[in-house]
């Protein structure tokens, strides 16, 4: 997407990814998509540090780990999902008192989670259509979607 809106000289001023301890190891928005931000002079939205909680189903990591990786990248900011009291009271408590990790922290981390992150079967936004609502309204897309479908090609 980047180097389509360079080529056609369009400039972002932001962009928001799926950034979590997963994603290090499958199709990894970290490596291969915030450099190319960074020189962009983009801003780097951070999201899903845990996977709309299907990572911690991983019980390789906690909910602080999750962020606590996050927010070491070089993000503008990190979103999260509050959904209690207790969830925005750790949310809090974790940035009040956050130092982001040191190389060797983010090796151990990133070392629990290797096995369960090879095949992206936590990152579900990466590997299936659960998290894709135009998949199911692809008229969301637009008139130009349906001529597509209409001529019998594929959108």
């Amino acid at each position: 997407m980047l180097e389509l809106a360079r080529k056609n000289n369009f400039q972002f001023d932001t962009v928001q990814m799926p950034l979590n301890v997963m994603d290090a190891h499958f199709r990894s928005f970290a490596k291969l998509v915030i450099p190319e931000a960074q020189k962009m002079g983009l801003g780097i939205l951070g999201m899903k540090s845990m996977g709309s909680g299907v990572i911690l189903k991983s019980k390789t990591v906690s909910p602080v780990e999750c962020l606590e990786y996050a927010l070491s990248l070089p993000t503008s900011v990190v979103i999260t999902g509050i959904d209690s009291q207790q969830v925005l009271e750790q949310a809090l408590n974790l940035g009040r008192n956050f130092t982001p990790l040191s190389s060797q922290q983010l090796s151990a981390l990133l070392n629990k989670t290797a096995q369960a992150a090879s095949q992206g079967e936590y990152e579900l936004f990466k590997t299936t259509a659960h998290f894709d609502s135009t998949a199911k309204h692809p008229e969301w897309l637009g008139p130009e979607t349906q001529q597509v479908k209409q001529l019998g090609g594929e959108s």
